[in-house]
């Protein structure tokens, strides 16, 4: 037996559980792992709200929670090649991360089932960030292609997907407008943003600031008007958590092949800083969830196992 975060009904952080199930076996082409930390994402307890939400993907009761992990390959499948027993790794295990252990497909390259080689350097607290997050920024990145030439304008910067898409876009030679509480201004500098605070007026606030060529909106649809207003094209412009007419959706499913092994690297060469706002054991998965559910969290929400 072994121990994992269960939902017997849909619902919000009131309805998880630590539970003992049967320990998961790997079967061929996939690997076990005994899993050290998983990162909390957004998606998490939006897919498990409710059984409709739910049944988009394709998850049934009893559920698990999470899909960030992280920790060291236990059992290898008939077939493997390339991970062996002992192995530090992470990736994504769709709505099942947070468990003692998980099983996934080893040469899996999708969100919910993948598994990758931990860099040294880089530990398993931040490596149980980097899936979704990781993911999610690149594919809106990739949109915008953003270069030395351009100032991007990222609304939710201090969020889980907002750190790591302000410090590609740097990387990658923009200036970043970020957008936030007046609360995260200090935190948005740090990870290379000018901050500038959302609500009304946004377009003169970011004005004021010399305008932008790009903008990234992680939150709703404020970001993308803002950004129309200031005369930024459509076709430069890519939404994440809604929905606009003619503007580019990104989600994480749309990363290129070999971004998270790309992330994981930044992050093992000090170039890419993975900020954690609080880490929880599993047994106070609750409030964990809660806190990442508020949304106001600077960074990442990590659970240990």
């Amino acid at each position: 037996m072994s121990k994992a975060v269960r939902l017997d009904t849909f619902g919000g952080p009131e309805v998880l559980a630590v539970q003992e199930v049967p320990a998961p076996q790997a079967g061929p082409g996939q690997v076990r792992v005994r899993v050290t930390a998983a990162g909390l994402n957004p998606m998490d307890w939006i897919m498990t709200a409710d059984a409709d939400t739910a049944a988009r993907f394709g998850l049934r009761l009893p559920a698990g929670f999470g899909t960030d992990y992280a920790g060291r390959v236990d059992q290898v499948g008939a077939g493997v090649t390339g991970f062996a027993p002992g192995d530090r790794v992470f990736g994504g295990a769709l709505s099942r991360a947070v468990a003692e252990f998980v099983v996934v497909d080893a040469a899996g390259e999708a969100a919910a089932d993948e598994v990758h080689h931990t860099p040294e350097g880089v530990d398993d607290r931040t490596a149980a960030t980097l899936t979704i997050a990781g993911r999610t920024a690149a594919a809106a990145l990739a949109v915008v292609d953003p270069g030395p030439a351009d100032t991007v304008l990222i609304g939710g910067a201090a969020g889980g997907v907002g750190v790591f898409a302000v410090q590609l876009a740097r990387i990658a030679g923009a200036r970043v407008i970020g957008t936030g509480s007046a609360a995260s201004a200090g935190f948005l500098r740090e990870l290379g943003a000018e901050p500038v605070t959302y609500g009304d007026g946004l377009a003169g606030r970011v004005r004021a600031l010399g305008g932008v060529t790009a903008a990234i909106d992680l939150h709703g649809t404020e970001t993308a008007h803002a950004a129309r207003e200031l005369g930024v094209p459509d076709h430069r412009i890519v939404t994440v958590a809604a929905r606009l007419d003619g503007v580019a959706g990104a989600n994480g499913a749309d990363a290129a092949p070999g971004t998270l092994a790309e992330i994981a690297r930044l992050v093992a060469a000090g170039r890419l800083r993975v900020p954690i706002a609080a880490t929880f054991p599993v047994e106070d998965i609750r409030r964990a969830a809660e806190l990442q559910a508020g949304r106001h969290v600077h960074g990442k929400v990590v659970v240990d196992l």
